[in-house]
């Protein structure tokens, strides 16, 4: 079945790079480790224009990332995710979090801290999430990956020097 579907996916691949390379949403996520053509394709066409969100949690829970808090009284429980947005961008946005966690190093600390805390899977969604934030701030701020670690090392060098 995979040699049977493998020409079939790489055919329809092959027709979606002219169309990614035209638009410059989608190359700008792909500078950014693990998100490659159908995962930022998928981003850049689920949420539309990027101005519409207000702020990155709005996204999160656009797409369905955002944990879900069950409180009463005192109590304050937070819980799995809401799964309330598009199942596919999730699962594509799983998928690159493997990836990312293996190629970016503050994504890899990130996981490994979150891992020693929950579990495999949950650490996982958790790198998920973080790559669906890090995409909202490439998209609004109309920024590639190598902008993006330049301003990272900018906010922590000022952190280290206050």
């Amino acid at each position: 079945m995979i040699d049977h579907l493998t020409p079939i996916i790489q055919a329809i691949e092959k027709e979606l790079i002219p169309i990614a390379e035209q638009e410059p949403r989608v190359t700008r996520l792909m500078t950014n480790p693990g998100i490659g053509l159908l995962t930022a394709l998928a981003i850049v066409h689920t949420l539309g224009p990027i101005d519409r969100f207000s702020n990155a949690r709005k996204v999160t829970a656009y797409i369905g990332l955002d944990p879900v808090e069950d409180s009463s009284g005192d109590r304050k429980r937070i819980g799995s995710i809401s799964k309330q947005g598009s199942r596919l961008v999730r699962f594509l946005l799983v998928e690159a979090a493997q990836t990312a966690a293996r190629r970016d190093q503050d994504l890899k600390r990130f996981y490994h801290r979150v891992m020693q805390r929950r579990d495999k899977p949950r650490a996982k969604v958790a790198v998920a999430r973080q790559l669906l934030v890090r995409a909202y701030i490439l998209l609004r701020d109309e920024i590639d990956y190598a902008e993006f670690r330049r301003r990272a090392v900018k906010v922590d060098v000022a952190r280290v020097t206050q």
